[in-house]
């Protein structure tokens, strides 16, 4: 495995110097921020962030992400031409080193919590969900936001698309990705770049919002669309995990080799659809990060990973669920999983 690191570009408070002192970290994971989702990406920009990366001791292997446009997944007129925009994206990634590309297909928001600064025992701070909150607040109405929203988006516009997925449902977004998935993978097998779709984040709708990557039967039938290798999954333990009923252990094994993106993080399950961000480790939470990497391993995982949301400790501040400290720590500890696996694996045989 290569461990990687989260950068959101130069306004990044954690800077690349920072990054490289972390041990064994390989490279960054990062993206074009400042291109609309559906445009082609300037080769001058994949080639900034790239030549950054070296100058620091660090690989620009893998993209976070390439957004999928709105009118891709609805299935709008313009998605035929949007869909070649992409898939233009990933040649220039190719050409340039890139060999993972991370994407979601969910509708109108992205991840979403209900309270950024969650205080924990410990005297830190981390992102939460709670269900009854995020319920409570209508996204036409509500003077307040949430994290994950798009607030680009005019009330006519988001009032617009929250109708269209409505009507569309989980089939009608399900044959969209299909369509996606069979333009865009070709493309991806033809220049040599793994696609790794995130699931929805948290697993289940939103607002009446269809979400499709929830679990392991959508799993299944996701990888069924296109059965080549560069299908994968971006096997992130803090999306799934916040569903109960999702067997991260099985599920880490059975995909192993679909896998191409690892993100590993903890959470605290308090009661059904009510969360709240930990530390990485096992104990901290509720979820079995040990057991993960064992799977992981033990199925012949060799893929990209990175520590995922950190919790806000030893008073940093900055970009919510990405500080250096409690990132770095995780890191760390993944480090010392896989390599205490991979030893005791080897002895074995």
């Amino acid at each position: 495995m290569k461990l990687t690191f989260r950068w959101y570009g130069e306004n990044d408070p954690v800077s690349l110097e920072k990054i490289r002192q972390i041990p064994k970290m390989s490279g960054i994971v990062s993206a074009v921020y400042d291109v609309p989702p559906g445009q082609v990406w300037s080769e001058e920009s994949i080639l900034k962030i790239k030549s950054l990366a070296i100058k620091n001791g660090l690989e620009f292997e893998v993209v976070e992400s390439v957004p999928v446009a709105e009118e891709i997944k609805y299935g709008g007129e313009n998605a035929p031409m949007l869909i070649e925009n992409y898939c233009e994206n990933l040649r220039r990634l190719a050409k340039h080193g890139v060999k993972c590309v991370c994407y979601n297909f969910m509708p109108v928001f992205d991840w979403l919590r209900s309270e950024l600064e969650h205080q924990n025992e410990d005297g830190s701070n981390s992102l939460a969900y709670n269900e009854e909150t995020v319920l409570s607040l209508d996204p036409l109405t509500s003077e307040l936001s949430l994290p994950g929203w798009d607030e680009s988006y005019t009330k006519n516009e988001l009032e617009g698309l929250i109708k269209k997925y409505k009507a569309l449902g989980k089939e009608g977004l399900f044959k969209n990705l299909s369509v996606f998935l069979n333009k865009v993978i070709p493309v991806a097998h033809e220049v040599g770049i793994n696609m790794a779709i995130h699931p929805d984040d948290p697993p289940w709708d939103i607002f009446g919002l269809p979400r499709i990557i929830t679990d392991e039967e959508s799993i299944d039938r996701f990888l069924s669309i296109v059965p080549l290798k560069e299908n994968g999954l971006t096997f992130c333990t803090g999306s799934l995990g916040a569903s109960k009923n999702n067997d991260l252990v099985k599920m880490a094994k059975k995909y192993a080799d679909r896998i191409h993106f690892l993100h590993l993080r903890n959470i605290k399950i308090t009661s059904d659809r009510e969360f709240y961000e930990v530390g990485h480790p096992t104990d901290c939470g509720s979820i079995d990060m040990l057991g993960i990497v064992m799977s992981l391993v033990e199925g012949g995982f060799d893929g990209y990973v990175r520590p995922d949301h950190g919790r806000m400790i030893w008073g940093e501040t900055g970009r919510y669920g990405y500080g250096l400290y409690d990132r770095a720590l995780g890191a760390t500890y993944i480090a010392g999983l896989f390599e205490a696996t991979e030893r005791l694996l080897k002895n074995d045989k």
